[in-house]
């Protein structure tokens, strides 16, 4: 079984920066591309910034300049690096992963976390 978990969220002022990180554990063979999204209360869940097995990196234009996504493939980690926060990037971070199995290829989720940006 797969397990990714995030940690790293908290509460911050307007302009500040944080760091938040998730890690995949259990049984797999291989990670393929990894992204963190985010959701705020009654919106939809969206993509904030993804990165390839191969370190290629695609931002939501509403966080480019400011938030920068890398991996070290030997821990099975993902960071996201949030830099110049505003009150709108408040929200819960979601980490996925594609993984591949003895089974075959699948997306695993983390259970979140929050990140607050106060003004």
């Amino acid at each position: 079984q797969v397990q990714l978990v995030e940690s790293g969220g908290g509460l911050v002022q307007l302009g500040g920066s944080l760091r938040v990180s998730c890690v995949v554990s259990g049984s797999f063979l291989n990670i393929y591309d990894m992204g963190w999204y985010r959701q705020a209360p009654g919106k939809q869940r969206e993509l904030v910034a993804m990165i390839s097995d191969g370190g290629g990196e695609t931002y939501a234009d509403s966080v480019k300049g400011r938030f920068s996504i890398s991996r070290d493939n030997a821990k099975n980690t993902a960071h996201l690096q949030l830099d110049s926060l505003k009150p709108e990037d408040t929200a819960v971070y979601y980490c996925n992963a594609y993984v591949s199995t003895d089974d075959g290829v699948f997306i695993t989720w983390g259970q979140g976390t929050q990140v607050t940006v106060s003004s």
